[in-house]
């Protein structure tokens, strides 16, 4: 193989690649970036066997081929070599090594067999339709925070993604879970998505989709397996294996009943929260809301710190009551709420809470009280 590219689109690739790399590896090979030169194209493909990215760039290639070599050395060496720089890659020379050479610098790196690559079978059928990169950005960014991380319960450790008919409004609906809180957002249905069974998308397959949209094409292709589902936009392709399990049915957790309404301006109440939070437990981060009057007090009392109150102005006509939750539940929430009014729907102290955004229906978070 010899094939020379500019630096910028070679860094920008390999950027995208070697991020699904992980660094510790029992099995050297998917260490390794896989480069195919064909024609006028340069093809970088890096997998850890659950997620796979292929992007294909521009470049002169001279002779057709292939090479495996390490993604975060290559990287780490593009990254620092002049804006501008023509890069040649060359394989075939003594020892079989990949020669990199830009300007006067030249590095000659350890490969591995490219027929030892492995690569996921993309092969099934599935539902396939286009959907625009900005709602994906907005269902990942808006739910993600919400992702279990135990791994005892697997099947919450990313985003339930389906299209939802409810009260015949039809969406693409994500919503992530840790037991504990509840993001559940809607887009528009894309054309063909209709028939797309529910699917769990893992949490590192969504976290690298979402550094993919940044640069993203206007419209991404998803296609939708029993196992699998691919996202393509433009050059790029990543192929992840789905959360082989039965998310929790999310509907039954999300009160229909609360009847007690609260709404906050929210950027007060977020600030009000943090400044509280400070001398909270580190464990539990508990803050007691206690509403009534038109004004909520929020309260922490800490035996090894001390306490912190503070009031805010709020519209809450029902009966008074207090609640106590996690702090940085709280925070975490009102990150998600891009109007300036919070709407809390309350029930008792110890039954679950409904947040939203007074001026996006589309969005929903629950949260579970704590005891305090």
């Amino acid at each position: 193989m010899k094939v020379t590219i500019e630096r910028g689109t070679l860094l920008k690739a390999l950027g995208h690649v070697q991020s699904v790399v992980e660094r510790r590896n029992t099995i050297p090979i998917l260490s390794n970036v896989l480069m195919r030169g064909d024609g006028g194209t340069l093809s970088l493909t890096a997998t850890d066997l659950d997620i796979e990215v292929v992007e294909q760039v521009p470049a002169d290639v001279e002779i057709d081929g292939a090479v495996t070599a390490s993604a975060v050395t290559l990287f780490d060496i593009v990254r620092k070599l002049p804006d501008g720089t023509q890069v040649g890659l060359e394989t075939g020379g003594q020892g079989g090594r990949l020669r990199l050479t830009a300007g006067r610098s030249e590095f000659t790196l350890a490969v591995l067999p490219e027929a030892d690559f492995p690569q996921i079978q993309t092969d099934e059928k599935g539902t396939s339709f286009t959907a625009p990169a900005s709602d994906l950005r907005r269902l990942i960014d808006k739910t993600r925070f919400a992702m279990s991380q135990e791994e005892t319960r697997y099947y919450l450790n990313g985003i339930y993604l389906h299209a939802s008919d409810e009260a015949g409004q039809k969406s693409l609906r994500a919503v992530a879970t840790d037991g504990h809180r509840l993001a559940r957002l809607d887009a528009p249905l894309p054309e063909g998505a209709d028939a797309m069974p529910g699917v769990i998308v893992p949490r590192k397959a969504v976290l690298e989709l979402r550094r993919l949209l940044d640069d993203a094409e206007d419209e991404v292709m998803v296609t939708v397996s029993a196992s699998k589902i691919r996202f393509s936009s433009g050059d790029v392709v990543l192929t992840s294996k789905l959360i082989d399990g039965t998310f929790p049915d999310y509907q039954r957790v999300i009160p229909a009943g609360n009847d007690k309404i609260m709404r906050v301006d929210n950027a007060d109440f977020a600030r009000a929260v943090d400044r509280v939070s400070t001398v909270s437990a580190d464990k539990t981060r508990s803050v007691k809301l206690s509403i009534g009057g038109d004004k909520l007090e929020l309260l922490v009392n800490n035996p090894e710190t001390g306490t912190a109150t503070e009031e805010l102005p709020v519209d809450y006509p029902a009966d008074e009551m207090e609640i106590g939750f996690n702090a940085r539940y709280l925070l975490d929430i009102s990150g998600q709420i891009d109007g300036e009014t919070a709407t809390f729907k309350l029930n008792d102290p110890a039954s679950p809470t409904v947040v939203q955004d007074e001026e996006d229906a589309r969005a929903l978070y629950v949260l579970m009280p704590l005891r305090v």
